[in-house]
């Protein structure tokens, strides 16, 4: 019962006295200063680390750049040309590792032959084609004649064609053309080009006597005496086995002539032709 004669009530709460209370609120101080003072040392500690850290990495960094700069005046003081030099690569190199983009590596140029080599300059001599001659006319022809030859003939050798095949090309001339670039009266277009005389032949132009027509080519173009003998020669290749025909039959098989047999009558002509514009051997 209380002073003021109301009964306690035994089922009731327990009241903290004051004492209690005070040791509560000291126990919780106390441990929140271990924490804060335990917060403060794990801080220090951390910041001892990076301090730490970052001195060994600095003296690593000093101790780099002063091996640099010892290696690079040794450089310089054995030639300082050299050292430069030396210098300017390095900083290339690290640039290009940094990149991107990486340089090819150059291949190896391939060697040249010496002017001082005897062997490679015969060699070199040797598997250059022979370059025709400028004779003066022979079996019979005159300088137009002789000059549409060296035409066939040149233009032979830069095709690779054997000697056989020339011969049969300038015999084919002389039977078509008589070895003359000629213009037809019945294309009146073909007289407008360089043209050494005007045949009746049908539509037919130029050293062979070929037809645009026939699908040899433009008029214009068969007027000239390089194209035309490309263009024999190209259909004289064509032919199985022409190296081993006679004359007249590897002539007829290109141009389909009414008179097979004529061509062969020209060959002694143009093998002695083709002899004064292109030597034996060459």
């Amino acid at each position: 019962m209380r002073d003021d004669g109301t009964l306690d009530d035994p089922y009731a709460p327990s009241r903290p006295t004051a004492d209690t209370e005070d040791g509560t609120s000291a126990e919780r101080t106390t441990a929140a200063s271990r924490l804060r003072a335990y917060a403060r040392d794990l801080t220090g500690r951390r910041r001892a680390q990076v301090a730490l850290a970052t001195g060994v990495v600095c003296c690593l960094g000093l101790a780099a750049v002063a091996q640099v700069r010892d290696e690079s005046a040794d450089a310089v003081g054995r030639d300082p040309r050299a050292g430069s030099s030396e210098l300017v690569q390095r900083a290339e190199q690290q640039s290009a590792s940094r990149g991107l983009d990486r340089a090819a590596v150059p291949t190896t140029p391939a060697a040249t032959p010496s002017a001082a080599d005897p062997d490679t300059t015969s060699s070199a001599r040797k598997a250059a084609p022979a370059r025709p001659t400028d004779p003066a006319p022979v079996a019979g022809l005159d300088e137009d004649q002789m000059e549409n030859a060296e035409a066939i003939v040149r233009t032979g050798r830069e095709m690779g064609v054997a000697r056989r095949g020339l011969v049969i090309a300038v015999a084919t001339a002389m039977q078509e053309s008589n070895l003359y670039n000629v213009a037809s009266g019945v294309l009146p277009e073909s007289q407008d080009y360089p043209h050494q005389g005007v045949g009746w032949d049908h539509d037919s132009v130029g050293l062979f006597q070929q037809r645009s027509s026939s699908g040899w080519g433009p008029v214009g173009r068969l007027m000239d005496p390089e194209f035309a003998t490309r263009q024999f020669l190209a259909a004289l290749e064509q032919v199985p086995g022409w190296q081993q025909m006679r004359l007249t039959d590897a002539a007829q098989a290109v141009q389909v002539s009414a008179y097979p047999e004529h061509y062969q009558q020209h060959e002694w002509r143009a093998t002695r032709v083709v002899g004064a514009i292109l030597p034996a051997g060459r």
